[in-house]
């Protein structure tokens, strides 16, 4: 995981920013997906400002890919390039 903090308890820190989120409700699902990654200790997303942090031992590609299959985008904090796919939000049943 590239760390963007210091680690902790457990492990390192990333920072994602998300996108395609509308809501709250999308937000939660983020989180949702986020914490059942192998490997994640904490996630929390936040929708008002499109980001999540997330503390573990999981690897960041395997956290973007399971967002992305989720229907949302997401890409590392710092990242000069916006990752969006054809479908997003499409999986996510929400709004």
């Amino acid at each position: 995981m590239d760390t963007r903090g210091s680690p902790g308890k457990g492990g390192s820190t990333a920072m994602l920013s998300i996108s395609g989120m509308t809501c709250d409700g999308c937000a939660k699902t983020v989180t949702r997906i986020l914490s059942r990654v192998p490997g994640v200790s904490s996630a929390k997303v936040d929708f008002a400002t499109n980001r999540a942090v997330v503390t573990g031992s999981a690897h960041l590609d395997v956290l973007i890919a399971a967002v992305q299959a989720a229907g949302y985008g997401a890409q590392p904090m710092g990242s000069d390039t916006i990752e969006r796919g054809q479908n997003e939000r499409s999986g996510s049943g929400c709004c």
